[in-house]
């Protein structure tokens, strides 16, 4: 409500909340007429955000999730480079805070391209973005054949990268307008069978790769396969505790290299940002990815 661009609508959906939520809705729904409030049951992230697009007015579209918060310039600065660039979709960086509000990691998105990216010429950015619904400003006509696949994990991996491919011309801001809330304590939390969603995601994304106009990108098709499906896969399986679980799971990432042709050499050369992705990390993550890899070498021989 603080944003320097006043016009648009805020919908606001409820999705199936049990404590006073739709009190403190109510009250600012009377105080501002932009407010619009959706109440609906428990459906889940997904189902709640395909609502808000079903009911949505304006030309462009916003996700932003209930507890993070964005800089007041956010949506000033979009909607300018919008108009300055025709783009369907305009990013900007995250930056994680936590319960004080304090800033704590920054999450560049991409620093290395032009403000204004024309797909056509250069695809770079969709063999190493990260999937984020919530940092992005999307033409709403991007949505009229998709939806957030419900009841799996990483929707927005399964959804983000068909936006980006249905697009002509993408623009960013390198600017950390979007703050993203991490509790210290988030990373403890148990992770589960779900975490095997990722496949799903890719797969339904790498189908709708192979019948689209930047079909023959392979190049960034198989980087997108590298960073979601290796590095990102295994960042999730790390902490899942339960070790046959784990196991299992290492075997599904194992049958996902093989069926994508995936080599040991394409993991460890992987670039983003122009630089080796591998060697940016810290020193426990590079040693946690690098055993990972001789383990999978490992069963590949079993």
């Amino acid at each position: 409500m603080n944003q320097t661009f006043g016009d648009f609508e805020l919908l606001v959906v409820n999705d199936g909340s049990k404590d006073n939520s739709q009190q403190i809705i109510d009250q600012y729904v009377e105080q501002d007429s932009r407010i619009v409030s959706i109440i609906k049951e428990n459906g889940g992230l997904s189902d709640a955000r395909n609502v808000g697009i079903d009911q949505a007015k304006g030309e462009y579209i916003a996700f932003i999730d209930s507890d993070d918060n964005i800089d007041s310039k956010m949506f000033e600065e979009m909607i300018h480079l919008v108009e300055k660039h025709q783009s369907e979709i305009v990013f900007c960086d995250l930056v994680k805070v936590d319960e004080n509000g304090n800033e704590f990691r920054d999450l560049p998105q991409s620093p290395q391209l032009p403000e204004k990216i024309i797909l056509a010429e250069d695809l770079t950015i969709f063999g190493e973005m990260s999937c984020f619904a919530c940092n992005k400003l999307f033409k709403r006509s991007l949505f009229e054949k998709h939806r957030f696949q419900k009841g799996i994990h990483f929707e927005d991996i399964e959804l983000i990268p068909k936006l980006v491919l249905d697009s002509t011309i993408i623009s960013k801001i390198n600017q950390p307008f979007y703050k993203y809330f991490e509790r210290q304590d988030s990373i403890t939390k148990t992770h589960t069978q779900k975490g095997l969603d990722m496949f799903i995601a890719i797969d339904n994304v790498t189908k709708y790769f192979k019948h689209n106009q930047y079909k023959n990108n392979l190049k960034e098709l198989k980087r997108f396969q590298i960073i979601q499906g290796y590095y990102s896969y295994l960042a999730y399986v790390a902490y899942v505790k339960d070790k046959e679980l784990k196991s299992e799971m290492i075997e599904h990432l194992k049958q996902y290299l093989k069926t994508n042709r995936i080599s040991d050499s394409e993991i460890i050369n992987y670039k983003r940002f122009k630089y080796n992705y591998l060697s940016s990390l810290p020193f426990k993550k590079k040693v946690f990815y690098g055993i990972s890899l001789i383990n999978l070498k490992l069963l590949a021989k079993l």
